[in-house]
């Protein structure tokens, strides 16, 4: 089956995602379910897939189901459900899509707000005994035409060679549109990987910049701190589900086409296979890379300073089939289209030695994946 015709053939609420190796499309709804507990969410999956003519779940957990009006895990049985292998280079040949230019545009926060945020946050992490916290900040843009989120997601398919590229319908209409260089969880028979990204720098046109860059990451203290703390925690999620679990000692430098990360690829032999993909991805989510460490200290915290609900923006999406294999990648880089509206969403690790300042700069370096597959230039967010 041809890859590249999958992403032609995706329409607003389908469900795309694209991986190096492998490509998806459920489109229609055969069921639907949603729940705020994503391990009853996992098990009632399970059940639903059990006899179904289309023997695959996709969709999106959200950064938190845990509050008292959390927002709910939503994964659905397609109606039709296609695999093809990896879209690239085959896309290569595709033309881009005009996605407009904003009309409106509003921060949230104002980066002045952001850098306040950081540093009561840096504050907050030495009188509460936290690790780490992650902090967002959102960009909505306003249009005076609907956004096509099919636009948006071939660009970038196009921008993004490697990670998770992705569509998810949600709730109300919307479209969920993004390309996570970070694996949360994938399963495959007795053996679970996961792929933790923390610690960025961001890329340059410049190759000697760009060079440096990377080497600077791999040499800095804030950002080894950082990954440890979430690469520990990934280990110890997986320990009970695992009765070999190997990582190496020393992160890996990991490259997309807009930011350097540091990543550690975890590997683990599972104790039962009855244990499906979307029950450990529960069990990960979400992960310090997102939230922090404690988790519901760090959680507590981001609902203090951040001026808005993630929703989907932090959680996971991906798929797992009837025999408990899958793939959940966390949702970063990416946003959320509404109508006319389209929110996009950047987040940083926040650890005792962050700058506040070289935090917002993280942000807005992150924003750069969204601002490509629009065809906006870097340098358009800093007239705001």
């Amino acid at each position: 089956m041809d890859a590249a015709r999958l992403l032609e053939d995706y329409r607003r609420g389908d469900f795309f995602l694209a991986t190096a190796d492998r490509t998806i499309l459920g489109a229609g709804v055969s069921a639907e379910l949603t729940d705020t507990d994503e391990i009853r969410l996992s098990e009632r999956v399970r059940e639903a897939l059990t006899g179904s003519s289309v023997p695959i779940a996709v969709g999106v957990l959200p950064f938190d189901s845990a509050a008292d009006h959390g927002t709910p895990g939503r994964i659905v049985i397609p109606k039709d459900a296609r695999v093809a292998g990896g879209v690239h280079p085959r896309v290569d040949a595709m033309a881009r899509r005009h996605v407009g230019t904003p009309a409106r545009v509003r921060l949230v926060p104002q980066p002045r707000r952001h850098i306040d945020a950081v540093a009561r946050a840096v504050m907050a992490l030495r009188e509460r005994g936290l690790r780490k916290v992650v902090l967002a900040r959102a960009l909505d843009l306003e249009f005076d035409e609907p956004v096509q989120p099919e636009a948006i997601l071939r660009n970038l398919v196009k921008d993004n060679r490697r990670g998770y590229t992705f569509g998810a319908g949600l709730p109300g209409g919307r479209t969920l549109v993004g390309a996570s260089p970070e694996l949360l969880l994938s399963r495959h028979g007795d053996r679970v990987v996961s792929h933790p990204h923390a610690g960025s720098m961001p890329r340059s046109a410049d190759p000697v910049t760009d060079t440096e860059n990377g080497k600077a990451l791999l040499s800095s203290r804030k950002d080894h701190i950082e990954h440890a703390v979430l690469a520990e925690a990934v280990i110890e999620a997986l320990r009970p589900f695992c009765r070999k679990l190997d990582a190496p000692g020393v992160p890996e430098l990991v490259s997309t086409p807009t930011m350097w990360h540091l990543g550690t690829t975890v590997t683990g032999e599972l104790i039962d296979r009855d244990v499906t993909a979307l029950r450990l991805a529960a069990a990960l989510h979400p992960t310090p890379a997102i939230c922090g460490t404690p988790t519901e200290s760090a959680r507590e915290l981001v609902g203090e300073l951040e001026p808005f609900e993630r929703g989907y923006y932090a959680g996971a999406v991906g798929w797992v089939d009837a025999d408990g294999d899958g793939e959940w990648a966390v949702s970063i880089r990416c946003a959320e289209v509404a109508g006319q509206s389209l929110r996009l969403y950047a987040g940083g690790g926040i650890v005792p030695e962050s700058d506040p300042q070289a935090e917002l700069d993280e942000t807005s370096a992150k924003f750069v994946t969204l601002l490509r597959a629009m065809g906006l230039p870097r340098e358009w967010l800093a007239q705001f």
